[in-house]
């Protein structure tokens, strides 16, 4: 990101064998995570389901009545619902995030063993069949094909770093991974009411704009995220800049988050970033790659974990994530939902 440019990388080599241009797609990937922490991936035609068709399928969505979405609703947004953790999220006014959505977890492709008394593990509430016909398949398709994705990049990074390819294996299988539908609409005046304007506009290159997705740092892994063409999404770069990160048919964007950096002792990067309103509705589909609740992150073996110099406390990725998801508005007062269940509790 020094340059202020975006890496794209085609990664098509990663769906094959052994080669040299898998090598070079490697080191495209290793460069890019240590550097910018941000890239985008094409080559994915014919291995992972990507395009405007696809995405429009999955936006039906939003084509729903407002009595719909109600029934998807997350307790938060309504006390009568049981989900806490999956479900719908409606427009809030008064704040730097603007977006409505719907979170949906492993069970829209697989039967998922669910604890009562861990959310993290919960049902995703979707719209029945009669009502979006056929949108539960694609729902399962996309999500079969990120997961597929993201175990790609896993053995990419893996390779990068000297491990066994496999090494993330284990602690993905069974995972708890996260695909999100996110609806943009055009800020009306009335969604800042309230709004602390130093949060909610921006200036970029000479030009006041209103904030409609709030600065962060991704708390995971690895993000996959799908564009609809319009653009709004940006990266910070190391240098403090903000850059765009180009919404390319085709293509999807890339971004690391908290515990990958942790976990490989600093080696891959978590960027901030953050979405701009453009004068335009926008969409995108964001797939976090996630362990499973019961998995233990703790320093990488020797001699990577040496060599990184990083030593951390050993964490269960369902007490990570729970820690901190409860840190968002919409999850406070929840956090005895969950009691803490690895290796800390443990101790």
């Amino acid at each position: 990101m020094s340059t202020h440019a975006i890496p794209r990388i085609d990664i098509s080599a990663l769906f094959g064998p052994p080669s040299a241009d898998r090598d070079a797609a490697d080191a495209a990937i290793m460069e890019a995570a240590a550097g910018s922490g941000f890239m985008t991936i094409s080559g994915l035609e014919g291995h992972i389901p990507v395009g405007s068709a696809v995405r429009a399928d999955l936006l039906r969505l939003f084509s729903l009545s407002d009595d719909e979405k109600r029934k998807l609703l997350r307790r938060t947004f309504d006390p009568s619902r049981p989900n806490v953790y999956r479900g719908f999220f409606p427009l809030q006014k008064g704040g730097a995030t603007y977006k409505e959505g719907i979170d949906m977890g492993p069970d829209v492709l697989r039967p998922a063993a669910y604890l009562a008394d861990d959310p993290l593990l919960e049902p995703t509430p979707l719209p029945d069949e009669n009502v979006l016909p056929r949108w539960r398949d694609a729902v399962a398709r996309y999500y079969e094909g990120m997961e597929r994705l993201g175990r790609v990049l896993m053995h990419s990074i893996a390779r990068g770093l000297g491990l066994a390819e496999d090494s993330f294996d284990a602690a993905f299988e069974g995972g708890i991974s996260t695909l999100r539908l996110i609806h943009y609409p055009i800020r009306e005046a009335d969604s800042f009411e309230g709004a602390d304007e130093s949060r909610v506009y921006v200036e970029h290159e000479g030009q006041r704009r209103y904030v409609t997705g709030a600065a962060h740092v991704d708390s995971g892994f690895v993000t996959l995220l799908a564009q609809d063409g319009v653009e709004g999404l940006q990266a910070r770069a190391v240098d403090g800049t903000w850059i765009d990160v180009p919404p390319v048919n085709g293509t999807l964007a890339v971004n690391f988050g908290k515990l990958l950096q942790r976990w490989t002792g600093g080696r891959i990067k978590a960027t901030e970033h953050r979405v701009l309103g453009a004068g335009r509705t926008r969409y995108s589909i964001p797939f976090f790659y996630e362990p499973r609740v019961d998995a233990v992150i703790m320093p990488l073996a020797q001699p990577f974990g040496q060599s990184a110099g990083e030593t951390f406390a050993p964490v269960s990725y369902g007490d990570h994530l729970w820690e901190a998801m409860t840190k968002f508005v919409e999850f406070r007062g929840m956090e005895n939902l969950r009691q803490p269940r690895g290796p800390a509790a443990a101790a």
